[in-house]
């Protein structure tokens, strides 16, 4: 089977863009983007490492040689650091800035103590969703912690891949995939005291190993269903697809009751990836034939890691020095987010797909 999965991609731009609006009720007051579903926006990230465990187990469903985990290791090193590392020294800049605007602007908060010498080398090496001592909140590039999350993940599945090649242990791979999703919520649950999943500079890394493992699992289930249930009829899908979509609504609206009880999301989004995989639905192909909404979704890493800064430097300009109201927002929004939309753009040409691993030849 060859699949370019097309609909995933376009829910990895529309989930990007629900977190972008999580962040921005910060700046608001406007019933718009301050209600019970764009608070708990933040579950999708979630959606990301279940899509990110299915895409990549999917690419590599063998690492056989340490030449392939090297090289596995350099693809995947390519696709994400560069950004990221324009993100964060971007974020150093504006730490530098905001100390010779002091007097011109109203500067809410000067001295950041998260943004500190300790914090940058923790993002630099991609350590900020690990628990470390003396870091008590996200750091500067914000949303960073889960490409931190997303590249343990990608260690740790490469490194069980090359172990089950060696050790002939194909057949239970699964089993070591659900092994490693066991034993997050266990060390959860240890250190914890619950299966919360909303964590990010500290257990973030338990959260990806989750999330990035059971979409490993989803894509074996997928496999092994595929000839037989994709011959179901087109309307079994539309219908499965529409509850999908309804009951992600109804438990992300509720999210602060359900928060508490991780799984959940887990098996939630388990199940929309699956089954939106098939792309055989009503709702598939509405959204493939919107080609705003498959744009969004090939800029979604975009989006996701430079929208912080492009809502700080927003803000700054419409509220701080405009004076605007934040109930100004209600429309404002939209501006910011096409911002973010033609900043993203510029980046995935110029960061993203400049500075992908291309082998030699």
């Amino acid at each position: 089977m060859k699949h370019r999965f097309e609909v995933l991609d376009i829910f990895r731009g529309i989930f990007a863009s629900m977190v972008v609006f999580f962040h921005l009720s910060a700046f608001t007051d406007t019933i718009i983007l301050k209600n019970n579903f764009i608070y708990n926006c933040d579950l999708f990230v979630d959606f990301f490492f279940v899509l990110s465990g299915f895409v990549i187990s999917y690419s590599y469903q063998k690492i056989d040689s340490p030449q392939q985990l090297n090289l596995f290791y350099k693809k995947r090193f390519w696709r994400l650091y560069p950004l990221h590392i324009l993100m964060l020294f971007a974020f150093v800049a504006i730490e530098f800035i905001k100390k010779g605007m002091v007097g011109r602007v109203q500067i809410n908060q000067l001295n950041n103590p998260n943004n500190n010498l300790f914090t940058f080398f923790s993002n630099l090496f991609m350590l900020n969703s690990v628990k470390l001592p003396n870091v008590t909140d996200v750091s500067w590039n914000i949303p960073s912690w889960s490409i931190s999350a997303e590249v343990i993940a990608y260690l740790l599945f490469g490194i069980l891949l090359i172990l089950l090649h060696r050790t002939n242990g194909y057949k239970v791979r699964n089993w070591c995939f659900a092994a490693v999703v066991a034993g997050a919520f266990i060390l959860l649950r240890f250190w914890t005291g619950g299966f919360k999943l909303t964590y990010s500079f500290d257990y973030g890394f338990l959260r990806g190993w989750i999330g990035f493992f059971t979409g490993a699992l989803c894509l074996s289930f997928f496999q092994k269903t595929y000839d037989v249930v994709s011959k179901k009829p087109a309307m079994l899908f539309s219908i499965a697809e529409v509850v999908i979509i309804i009951t992600m609504i109804l438990m992300v609206y509720h999210g602060f009751d359900l928060k508490p009880y991780g799984y959940l999301f887990v098996l939630l989004f388990f199940v929309s990836v699956y089954v939106f995989s098939f792309e055989k639905g009503i709702c598939s192909n509405g959204l493939k034939r919107v080609g705003l909404l498959k744009k969004i979704g090939m800029y979604s890493y975009s989006i996701y890691m430079t929208h912080a800064l492009c809502l700080s430097l927003f803000n700054i300009v419409f509220i701080r020095v405009l004076k605007m109201q934040p109930s100004a927002y209600a429309y404002l929004f939209i501006v910011n987010y096409i911002m973010i939309y033609y900043v993203s753009k510029w980046t995935y040409k110029n960061v993203e797909m400049r500075f992908q691993y291309k082998k030699k030849i």
